[in-house]
């Protein structure tokens, strides 16, 4: 049986790095792990319970939009951030909440980089990333032969990039799926974490990889995605795959 505290810091370990200073932040169900070139626990700690504030609020007042795993319909009054979750349910076809982790990281990351500029957010797995300089993030996948062993090389994320996975055998996400992991790369770190796990409840077994895989060149938002379940892996976008050490 996985143990999912194990496996998240074992993530952890594989995307260390070494010009930057690491810390941790929680609240309530969020577990962040940071880098950035200083530490900026205070001011993440004083930003991530205002975000989880905002959503909690929206959540007082919309108890649904907690439970529902069908996307949520547009509320041009939300706030920004609940907006991006409705967006990201609405484009994935999944419930609002499938999007928080990606969101969190990516608004707590954008609040950092006023005195970073170069910053790492894990939050469950989902990254946000902003870099002037190649990124290798490694592959985790439970029991799959390619976990561990592969690294995921991102060009430069200048402007900042989510990378968000899903797995329907490690963590406390729901998921329907049996992915090892369903791995997406994009712009919007929101869209990322709620496509992987639209992704990765798609997937049953390894033969599930190769129609995804063509389903994603029809989604602009999708910049890459690594699909992984057994010895079966699909790659699709601009990504390069290289052996860890």
């Amino acid at each position: 049986m996985h143990d999912p505290f194990l496996s998240r810091h074992h993530y952890r370990r594989l995307m260390a790095a070494a010009d930057l200073v690491s810390f941790r932040v929680s609240e309530k169900e969020s577990d962040l792990h940071i880098q950035a070139f200083h530490d900026l626990s205070t001011t993440a700690r004083k930003e991530l319970v205002r975000l989880r504030r905002e959503i909690g609020e929206y959540i007082a007042k919309y108890p649904e939009f907690h439970s529902t795993l069908l996307p949520w319909p547009d509320d041009p009054t939300a706030p920004a951030l609940i907006r991006q979750m409705i967006h990201a349910s609405q484009t994935a076809g999944v419930g609002p909440m499938a999007a928080i982790a990606g969101t969190l990281a990516e608004a707590l990351g954008k609040k950092l980089l006023q005195r970073s500029a170069k910053i790492i957010v894990e939050n469950g797995g989902d990254l946000f990333v902003c870099s002037d300089t190649e990124v290798t993030i490694g592959l985790y996948a439970g029991d799959s032969p390619f976990s561990g062993r592969i690294g995921l090389k991102i060009p430069p994320p200048r402007k900042g990039m989510g990378i968000c996975t899903s797995s329907g055998r490690l963590g406390h996400s729901i998921s329907f799926g049996k992915a090892d992991a369903a791995v997406i790369i994009s712009k919007d770190t929101a869209v990322a974490d709620a496509l992987a796990t639209a992704m990765g409840n798609k997937i049953q077994k390894p033969e599930d990889i190769e129609p995804l895989v063509e389903k994603a060149k029809d989604i602009k938002e999708i910049s890459a995605m690594v699909l992984v379940k057994g010895d079966r892996l699909g790659v699709y976008g601009e990504i390069e795959m290289v052996p860890l050490q």
